[in-house]
């Protein structure tokens, strides 16, 4: 593409070809950079190597291709299979490895750790879209490490279109967020999911609920902001609903579930989560003070 031609003499390698490395590797191959891809499993780079891609027989191989090397795979148990190896780990000296893997934050340091110790320049991330918003302007990228490298590298990264953002030098930064707002959407879907159940069990279609429930969609943005503020600032304000008013609320969805014989255990938990706090005096304040309980040691 003509748009990209400062690219075309610079390079990257991909390790690991699943659907989000594919995407990866597609969207540097559609950004015009020489782009070498290695996967463990043979045969799914076909596609790629027919839009111009390299296919490296060995890890090492693709490795030795590039200055900068993406990780992505499915957590990091599988990429310290691919990259603790002997031969890989010497390939990798002096290059920098930037990790797209999912994984836990503790799992982040540790590789960075790994990494220090065997010359490996390090950069930990997360890709917080789905592989068709790669290449695009909606694709959201992490980073965490030495900010340097990141700014050195960033016009290759930039190459994946979407944003890029460097949260600090601390290398499990991204992780931390990563993991934060999965947290945040898998309880959400499993909300959503358990509305979806308990709606059809009264008489009311998927489809007849959608639209109510992309309302309540609307008015969670600036709660969120509202509710990051009162923890930030140690309020926990209970005023229009109070801890002792939502567990109330939260007892009628387990009750009507229970009723249906749905089960009830999301909101059980939720609800034993703020009953928690009321016991501990907690009662008026609002349901942001769950957060600060939670997080007592």
């Amino acid at each position: 593409m003509s748009a990209h031609t400062p690219f075309q003499s610079a390079s990257v390698t991909v390790l690991g070809l699943g659907p989000m490395g594919r995407a990866l590797a597609g969207a540097f191959l559609d950004a015009g950079l020489r782009t070498t891809v290695w996967n463990r499993t043979p045969g799914r780079e076909k596609d790629l190597v027919a839009r111009g891609a390299i296919a490296a027989p060995t890890a090492e191989e693709a490795i030795a291709a590039s200055e900068l090397i993406i990780i992505c795979v499915v957590n990091y148990d599988a990429s310290d299979a691919i990259l603790r190896r002997d031969e890989v780990t010497a390939a990798l000296k002096g290059r920098t490895l930037v990790n797209l893997s999912a994984d836990v934050p503790g799992r982040s340091r540790d590789t960075g750790a790994w990494a220090a110790a065997h010359g490996i320049r390090y950069l930990d991330g997360a890709i917080m879209t789905p592989t068709p918003t790669i290449g695009t302007p909606a694709g959201v990228f992490l980073y965490s490490g030495p900010a340097a490298l990141h700014q050195e590298h960033r016009p290759v990264l930039d190459a994946l279109n979407g944003t890029h953002t460097h949260l600090g030098e601390e290398i499990g930064r991204a992780a931390a967020y990563d993991i934060a707002l999965l947290d945040l959407f898998w309880t959400s879907m499993a909300g959503f999911t358990h509305a979806l159940a308990l709606a059809a069990a009264e008489g009311v279609s998927a489809r007849e609920l959608a639209p109510y429930a992309q309302g309540i969609g609307t008015i969670l943005p600036p709660l969120f902001a509202q509710s990051a503020q009162e923890v930030e600032d140690g309020t926990y304000s209970g005023e229009g609903n109070p801890l002792t008013s939502a567990v109330s609320t939260m007892a009628h969805v387990v009750h009507a579930s229970e009723s249906h014989g749905i089960d009830a255990s999301l909101m059980r938990a939720a609800e034993g989560m703020a009953r928690r706090a009321i016991g501990l005096g907690h009662g008026d304040d609002g349901l942001t003070r769950m957060a600060e309980v939670l997080g007592r040691r």
